[in-house]
């Protein structure tokens, strides 16, 4: 079984907000302690202080190392819950049936997300469209997303899905197209509450049951069926 790293520090996608939201809180504190009653103050403060809390833990990023001597195994992309397994068709890549297998990020959840293979990126894009909340069904299909596409060594592709969600409404993609990819590697954020759908071989293994928890980069999803191909 290989080995868990963690480091926990603030993701660079919180550093500019928690940075900003604590010159906020500080330009309105300071009046509120010079003109107002303590009691006042003390409430601003400690509500102040609970937000900054707040925020602070939602862009928390454990740095996670998972060594896996296994190619085919398919990792978790993301914390959060599994609310979907099911067959369906995938249209705007490969348009056929694959299996679908969707994670549920809360706000409470961390939401850096991971390669869920190690390959080559095929594809990455972006559609716009709505903030309906991630947990919808039909949030895959219509609202704001951004698709990357994995190539495994073996020839197998994975589909990976970053969904926003009514809260989050800013989806961040760090994959490029041509660049080799690691599972201890982020492939992108979203913030504030959404949703990572995965598309994978019919006849793949799934090895968790909705419901289930997950962690990013550590939790085993599935298991690939092996196929024997090499990249040119």
């Amino acid at each position: 079984m290989g080995k868990k790293k963690r480091h926990h520090r603030i993701h660079r996608e919180g550093r500019g907000i928690i940075v900003s939201l604590t010159f906020l809180i500080f330009a309105i504190n300071v009046p509120i302690y010079l003109y107002m009653s303590n009691w006042f103050f003390a409430i601003t403060l400690l509500l102040s202080a609970t937000l900054l809390v707040f925020v602070t833990y939602f862009f928390r990023n454990p740095m996670r190392v998972l060594e896996v001597s296994d190619p085919n195994l398919l990792i978790a992309p993301a914390d959060g819950r599994v609310v979907v397994i099911e067959p369906t068709t995938e249209n705007e890549y490969f348009g056929d049936k694959r299996l679908q297998v969707s994670i549920f990020m809360s706000p409470f959840n961390v939401h850096a997300n991971w390669f869920p293979v190690a390959g080559k990126v095929l594809h990455v894009s972006h559609q716009d469209g709505r903030f309906m909340s991630a947990y919808l069904p039909k949030s895959s299909t219509e609202n704001e997303r951004s698709t990357i596409v994995i190539e495994m060594p073996n020839g197998e592709q994975v589909l990976a899905r970053q969904i926003a969600g009514a809260c989050a409404r800013r989806i961040v993609t760090y994959a490029e197209v041509g660049e080799e990819c690691s599972i201890d590697e982020h492939m992108g954020f979203i913030k504030f509450g959404s949703r990572v759908d995965l598309y994978l071989p019919l006849n793949t293994e799934i090895l968790v049951n909705i419901g289930d928890k997950t962690v990013g980069g550590v939790t085993k999803i599935a298991q690939l069926p092996p196929i024997f191909k090499c990249w040119g």
